[in-house]
């Protein structure tokens, strides 16, 4: 079981670097548009990919496995459900406050979170 929730940790990673690093991906990509055209299949399951990203580290942690990779997976899983807050009304204040104080950071995150799930693959 850990190992599933490993590998889907790391893919929840490399997709949600792509969606959060996409505009630091875009100058570093040139004319081609590879990443945009990534991100655009990815763009619909943002919120599975968040969820993932928030939910399989949590997991992982009860299960005694703590590191700073999940951590980092936390922090741009809650960037990518930023757009979900409303619905949870009694956490959404303080989700709205750490995703602002996230944002300036959202492409440095979805660059970690990209490099961090393919040198874990290695």
């Amino acid at each position: 079981m850990s190992e599933l929730l490993g590998l889907l940790l790391i893919i929840a990673n490399i997709t949600g670097g792509i969606l959060l690093g996409l505009s630091t991906l875009d100058k570093w990509d040139g004319e081609s548009n590879f990443f945009n055209k990534i991100a655009g299949v990815l763009a619909p399951f943002q919120t599975i990919i968040g969820g993932a990203l928030v939910v399989i580290p949590l997991l992982r942690l009860f299960g005694g496995h703590f590191s700073l990779y999940g951590i980092v997976s936390i922090l741009g899983g809650i960037l990518l459900l930023t757009h979900v807050f409303g619905k949870a009304p009694a956490f959404e204040n303080s989700l709205r406050k750490l995703s602002d104080k996230l944002m300036p950071f959202k492409a440095i995150i979805g660059i970690v979170l990209l490099v961090i799930g393919i040198l874990v693959i290695f």
